[in-house]
């Protein structure tokens, strides 16, 4: 069985690997080059998802893919007074010490945990959480079918899973633009910024062999979530997810 790193066709277990080295390279300047690659407006974005997560108080929250630990970190400033449990999960151990280094210099350490873990196989007990997240993570993972069964595992029933992730542009217009900005700019920043040019060609390459929203919306169903939903943000630049475990 073989699945794509970017445009290479690879064996799962390869991608795997890749994967970790792509981040593993990429993990001290990965934050600047967001902002750099977005012009900030990916912070914009996940400000407003996690202001519309369905949170209650004390509640046990799974970001996967967490990378440096973003979300995390906005969510848990974002709602101090629900006092919750979140658990950041990430398949790269220096974006892992990234992201907890940050934690403990800006305090928000409190009530979070940090962990290395392939969300193939998650390290965790059935029932265990009442949300997952993952941002920007799922078209790195290897057996994406498999994934979606272990989040689905890993929820409590009732538990809500909330992807979000770049997606198709809509426009034909947008989209022309869109390309030369992913196959023209995009690694030449990774360049001269990451010093890391492959690296951020497979990031484009990676959006444009990901999934339609229709198509991730089917998988999330198949792995028994229901009242699956997806919204398009910014004429489809990203896709929303979400879905509830039975």
């Amino acid at each position: 069985m073989q699945t794509n790193f970017g445009y290479k066709e690879v064996n799962f277990s390869q991608k795997t690997r890749m994967v970790r080295d792509v981040f593993h390279r990429v993990a001290s300047d990965y934050d600047l080059m967001n902002d750099l690659m977005s012009m900030g407006t990916h912070r914009l974005w996940k400000s407003h998802l996690i202001h519309t997560l369905p949170l209650m108080p004390e509640a046990k929250t799974l970001d996967l893919a967490g990378g440096t630990g973003d979300i995390a970190l906005k969510m848990a400033a974002k709602f101090p007074y629900l006092n919750l449990d979140i658990t950041v999960c990430d398949l790269t151990a220096n974006m892992v010490a990234v992201g907890r280094d940050r934690a403990l210099d800006t305090g928000g350490a409190k009530n979070t945990h940090w962990c290395c873990g392939n969300g193939e196989v998650l390290p965790f007990a059935d029932n265990s959480f009442d949300l997952c997240t993952i941002v920007f993570g799922m078209r790195n993972v290897s057996k994406q079918d498999q994934a979606l069964a272990e989040i689905n595992r890993v929820l409590k029933p009732g538990g809500h899973f909330i992807c979000m992730e770049f997606s198709h542009v809509e426009s034909a217009i947008l989209d022309k633009v869109y390309r030369t900005y992913l196959f023209g700019l995009l690694p030449k920043i990774g360049r001269f910024v990451a010093k890391d040019e492959p690296a951020y060609r497979y990031l484009a390459e990676s959006i444009d062999k990901f999934h339609s929203p229709e198509t991730l919306k089917t998988m999330m169903e198949k792995a028994g979530f229901t009242d699956v939903t997806f919204e398009r943000w910014v004429q489809g630049v990203v896709a929303v997810h979400r879905g509830v475990k039975l």
